[in-house]
């Protein structure tokens, strides 16, 4: 099996000041740039949540980006799941749970 094959599918929920702060959209600017499957969500809490699919490679450098954020964010944790790869191809914003 090549990297190219060995995909990975991750959950990730973020924590720390990452609502109202361009979050959603910095991730699915990187997610596209890296062409992984998935979404990104707020949920109630104030944390965001992210399913993330594609080679292991791409989704590590995702989960590196992600850690640090845009600018105006304050990472404070990273919780990461293995989960089951999205339905659906491409990276999209879904309504907040």
């Amino acid at each position: 099996m090549s990297d190219e094959d060995d995909l990975t599918t991750l959950r990730l929920r973020i924590e720390g000041l990452v609502q109202a702060v361009g979050y959603r959209q910095f991730t699915i600017g990187e997610a596209r740039r890296l062409k992984l499957d998935g979404w990104v969500r707020n949920l109630a809490d104030g944390s965001v949540e992210v399913l993330v699919s594609g080679p292991t490679k791409a989704v590590e450098t995702f989960v590196g980006l992600c850690m640090r954020g845009p600018p105006s964010a304050r990472v404070t944790n990273v919780d990461l799941q293995r989960a089951e790869p999205p339905q659906v191809k491409g990276f999209r914003r879904e309504s907040t749970f």
